[in-house]
């Protein structure tokens, strides 16, 4: 499977460890949001959006893995966060999860998310 960066001059530069856009090939695998639940305790990974974020993504890293996957076939993510001033914090730990070329991906601020929880994200891969 390629993931390929679109680039452009004509678009604003990404403004974090995402791509504006990106080409794919493959079969897709959509994986459903995922807070930040550990799987052993079917608690919430911590209190802080750094403990969820990191707990979410190893969430999807499993499901990806689960499907023959791996992150590096992630296209697109969604972020979803129930308090936008987090985002620096999200974005410290989902940088340490991806790498060049990076997902293309939206973040959001919404009224709450399930449980309690400070993010979700839900991720869309393809393999060959």
């Amino acid at each position: 499977m390629a993931v390929n960066a679109i680039v452009t001059d004509k678009a604003p530069a990404a403004l974090g460890p995402y791509s504006a856009g990106v080409t794919t090939t493959g079969t897709s695998i959509h994986v459903s949001g995922q807070l930040g639940i550990d799987p052993a305790t079917g608690k919430l990974a911590g209190d802080d959006v750094q403990a969820q974020t990191r707990q979410s993504l190893t969430n999807v890293r499993n499901i990806l893995e689960a499907a023959g996957a791996s992150m590096s076939d992630v296209a697109e993510c969604e972020v979803l966060l129930a308090d936008i001033a987090d985002f620096k914090a999200m974005n410290e730990v989902y940088a340490e999860f991806f790498t060049a070329p990076y997902p293309s991906r939206a973040a959001f601020q919404v009224a709450a998310l399930p449980g309690g929880g400070k993010v979700e994200i839900k991720a869309v891969a393809y393999k060959a």
